[in-house]
Order: structure tokens, then C-alpha cells, then sequence
């Protein structure tokens, strides 16, 4: 079965697709990656997303708006993709409500009936409010991925995502959760001081220094002593948040980014050693910034940080051969749910489906996951323009 995985992060600057064969042999689930891209979001879509996010105020015009132009461009880029039996759709996040530490609810944009008349394929989506509904974080999802992806990786091993927000799965026992930002708050500062969308080849933060008080009180954040379950997005690690926290020092933008980024890699780092992880598989832009790795394998000296690639994943599309997975598990009427990352009551079946062009026909249920996941091959990667 081929399904095409789409994702948008909350780095919200685009679209990762993945395409990916998957057949199973008893316990073993094999993946072949067929095709992966990215298709930028177009300038003006991009701007209308960052100015409905917290702390910013929006309309239920507005959210009819996105929803429609969101599904519409994910539409042409999976249209943009090789064929597809079938289609996981994450969408994009607006808003994750979190009240004490507790999910309420969540919402990811991105109408799928675009997606589904466009390519005339059924559509899964809106994947993350079933677990909330069932007393889950709704995230991260991609630790029913991780599990069985490392099932064969010696030792203590987890998982690693470094994209807007950096989340962690471990695998014994069980357990994942968002141990903070990765390139949230870099972004922002970058952005309000350039205009610029990010830190390129963590070229800012390698000009700069860690202003150590400023650190020490990023890092008072109650956010990073709870315990898991936890998720957290850019609710809370906004550019207001960095404005109240970092604004009083008035650092020049290398010395605050290299403190940022010294923020995450510290977040992340402490939580590895938490769970004695002897190697950990890295994901997502954050992968591409040498100032951000460097950092990291400082803090966490001793553990093997291995890129998602030497998996067969490749770790700017992380997250969409993972969603393309969480859609093969629905079609097969398999949960995707790992009660003990999310903190769900219970295994669930994920997301809604919406039907093509034709009768809606899916595979015969399956009783079981599988326990392994072997990841082959490589698509063309490709960057199109918006």
C-alpha cells in the first residue's frame, strides 16, 4: 500500500511529503521511501499563519480562510507527488490548548475534502483530537513510529524530532513528550530582527556568546520541570514570550541567539541523560545546523547522536514517512496511539477519513501492529517553489 504522508511542523514554512511503500511480513512492517519534498508555503499563506498564532488575536473568518487555503495547498502538493492508494494529512497546528498542564483540545487546519478532489483518493486527517478526546497530549504521534522503528537499535535508544518544538521518545520504557523549543524562539528573534525566516547553517549563534543569566532564566521556565506526558507548542514559545523574558537584556542578535540555542540543546541534553539513552536518532531541520548540533553534543557527551537517514528516514521528511505510517495503521484499523507516550486512557484508532472519487475501500483489519519497521530506498528529495 503507497500513502503519501504530509506534515507541516510548527515551523509552519512549509509542506514535508513523503511517499512510502509499505508491506508487511508477519511482525516485520517494510518501508520503502518512494518520494519525499518540500513545497514551501507562498509568502502571503505563510504571513496569514503567523499572524492568526498565539499571542495574536484571529476571527472564525479567519480560520475559514486558512482551513480552505491550508487544504488547498496541501492539495497541490500532493498532487505535485507520485500517485497515492491513500493520504495521511497532519495539516497545520493554530492553536494547542493546554489549562495546567492538562490538553483541552487542539486544531490542526487544512480542509482534507481539497486534498481528497483533488486526487481522488480517500484522505485521513485531524489525527490528534482522538487521542486528546481519550485524555492524551494529542502528541507527539510519532513515538507509534519511533517504537518499532528503533526495536532493533541496541542498548538504550530514542528518538529525537528538532523542528519548531523538540520532542523526545524513549523506547524502555515507553515514553514521549515535547521537552521544549528548538527553533521556536531562534526563529522569532530572528525574524522580528532580519526578517529573515531562520538562523541559516546556525551562522548567528556561532558569531555569538551565551549570556549565562539570561540562560539561567529561560531556563527557570516551569514548562521544563513538569513531568511527562507533556506538550507544549507556540501557545507558549512565542515571540512575546522572548520579548517579556529576553527583551530586558538588550543582547545583539548573535549573542541571543547563541543563547537560545544553547537553551535548546541544554532542554534536550537534560532529558537524555534523565533516561541514560545511550543513542538517540536525530530528526528535522535542527539536524542542519551545526551551531545547534555542536552544542547539543556537548551537553550530552558520550551519547551517539545518529541522523535519522542512517535508518532509511530521511530527516528533513521524519514526520511525514511517520504520518504515512500513522495512515497505513488507520487504514488497517490499528491504533496509533501509544498509551504510555501520550498519556491516552487507552490504544485508539486515529483521525477521520474522507472518501474519494469512488466506493471508499480499505484493506481488511488487521488484529495486531507490527512489532519492527525496516525503512529502505530514497526518493528523489526536492525543494519546489511556492
Amino acid at each position: 500500500m503507497r500513502v503519501l504522508g504530509l506534515m507541516s511542523g510548527t515551523s509552519h514554512d512549509g509542506i514535508d511529503c513523503a511517499l512510502v511503500r509499505w508491506s508487511r511480513d508477519g511482525d516485520l512492517l517494510t518501508g520503502v521511501v518512494e518520494h519525499t519534498g518540500t513545497v514551501p508555503y507562498p509568502p502571503e499563506l505563510r504571513a496569514a499563519i503567523v499572524a492568526a498564532l498565539p499571542p495574536n488575536r484571529t476571527d472564525m473568518g479567519e480560520v475559514c480562510r486558512l482551513d480552505t487555503l491550508v487544504g488547498r495547498a496541501f492539495a497541490e502538493a500532493a498532487a505535485a507527488c507520485p500517485a497515492a492508494d491513500l493520504v495521511c494529512s497532519h495539516g497545520q497546528t493554530l492553536y494547542h490548548w493546554v489549562e495546567d498542564g492538562r490538553v483541552r483540545g487542539t486544531l490542526q487546519l487544512g480542509q482534507p475534502a481539497w486534498i481528497a478532489e483533488r486526487l481522488g483518493v480517500p484522505v485521513v486527517s485531524d489525527l490528534r483530537v482522538r487521542d486528546v478526546a481519550a485524555g492524551g497530549q494529542g502528541a507527539p504521534l510519532v513515538s507509534a513510529f519511533d517504537l518499532p522503528l528503533l526495536s532493533a537499535l541496541p542498548g538504550r535508544a530514542g528518538a529525537l524530532n528538532l523542528g519548531g518544538i523538540a520532542n523526545l521518545t524513549v523506547c524502555e520504557p515507553p515514553l514521549a513528550y515535547d521537552t521544549g523549543p528548538a527553533s521556536a524562539l531562534t526563529d522569532a528573534a530572528v525574524r522580528a530582527a532580519t526578517g529573515m525566516p531562520y538562523d541559516q547553517d546556525g551562522r548567528l549563534a556561532a558569531a555569538g556568546k551565551v549570556h549565562e543569566g539570561l540562560l539561567a532564566e529561560l531556563l527557570a521556565e516551569p514548562y521544563y520541570h513538569r513531568p511527562p506526558p507533556k506538550t507544549t507548542g507556540k501557545e507558549l514559545f512565542h515571540a512575546g514570550y522572548l520579548d517579556r523574558i529576553a527583551g530586558p537584556y538588550a543582547l545583539g542578535l548573535p549573542d541571543l541567539v547563541a543563547t537560545l540555542t544553547a537553551l535548546t540543546a541544554q532542554t534536550v541534553a537534560v532529558e537524555i541523560r534523565r533516561h541514560g539513552l545511550g543513542t538517540v536518532v536525530v530528526s528535522g531541520g535542527g539536524v542542519r545546523n551545526p551551531a545547534l548540533m555542536s552544542a547539543l553534543r556537548e551537553r550530552a557527551e558520550g551519547v551517539r547522536l545518529l541522523p535519522s537517514d542512517d535508518l532509511g528516514v530521511p530527516s528533513d521528511a521524519k514526520e511525514a514517512v511517520a504520518f504515512s505510517y500513522l495512515g497505513w495503521l488507520t487504514a488497517h484499523g490499528l491504533p496509533g496511539t501509544v498509551p504510555a507516550c501520550t498519556g491516552a486512557a487507552g490504544p485508539r484508532v486515529l483521525g477521520t477519513i474522507t472518501p474519494g472519487r469512488g466506493p471508499l475501500r480499505l484493506p481488511e483489519p488487521l488484529n495486531l501492529p507490527p512489532r519492527s519497521i525496516s525503512m529502505e530506498g530514497r526518493g528523489a528529495a526536492h525543494r519546489a517553489s511556492p
